[in-house]
């Protein structure tokens, strides 16, 4: 695990540099702080797809998950009957996956059931964030935070949640920074995160490194 300078003159995670979708994957979006439910809910379905299947594959798939999940507007989703179903088994830009199918179906209802709880997801997601200002030398690819959230959204009926996924959910809406030391995003991730949790009255604890 280590930071490589790009033919672009810009240092990145190694993972960030294999190809131009995840440059701007990991240049713009991963760890940045995001606080809007659709894409919060969006990023849970779409690492429960991704499951046994490389994140490259869903990325590249992510406009035609989007189109068939009506932007991922778990209003919209928590409606969708039997016949949705088989739409969706028929759609080939998709991962067509009957289980994660019914899976973002049944979660989009318990997304609303949490929102309704908390006011919203964000406000939910973002009380469990890390701020950590010490960069990890290696990810891990699960946390104590990522089993104890595990546990707590399948005990709320939540499907498709383990501790790996939520895992890649925290690293990826800015929950945490595991930006390596080095990396030009990892500042910018950074900032990011701690003005997405100040929009949302969350108190980080510690400075900015």
């Amino acid at each position: 695990m280590e930071v490589v300078l790009g033919d672009d003159g810009r240092r990145r995670c190694w993972w960030g540099d294999s190809s131009e979708e995840y440059r701007r994957y990991h240049d713009q979006e991963w760890g940045f702080g995001v606080t809007d439910d659709h894409r919060l809910f969006e990023k849970i379905c779409l690492e429960g797809f991704q499951a046994g299947l490389s994140w490259i594959t869903i990325l590249r798939k992510r406009d035609a998950f989007r189109q068939a999940f009506a932007g991922f507007d778990p209003e919209v989703v928590a409606r969708y009957g039997e016949a949705d179903v088989e739409r969706l088994l028929g759609d080939a830009g998709i991962v067509r996956h009957r289980g994660k199918i019914r899976s973002t179906i049944n979660n989009a209802a318990r997304a609303l059931e949490l929102g309704q709880e908390f006011g919203s997801l964000a406000a939910f997601f973002w009380r469990l964030a890390d701020w950590s200002t010490t960069a990890p030398t290696e990810p891990a690819s699960t946390t104590e935070a990522s089993f104890a959230l595990s546990r707590d959204l399948k005990k709320r009926g939540w499907t498709f949640v383990g501790p790996t996924t939520l895992h890649a959910f925290m690293q990826a809406m800015g929950l945490v920074n595991d930006h390596l030391e080095g990396c030009a995003a990892r500042p910018e991730a950074e900032v990011s995160r701690r003005q997405a949790a100040s929009s949302l009255g969350v108190d980080t604890t510690a400075p900015v490194s």
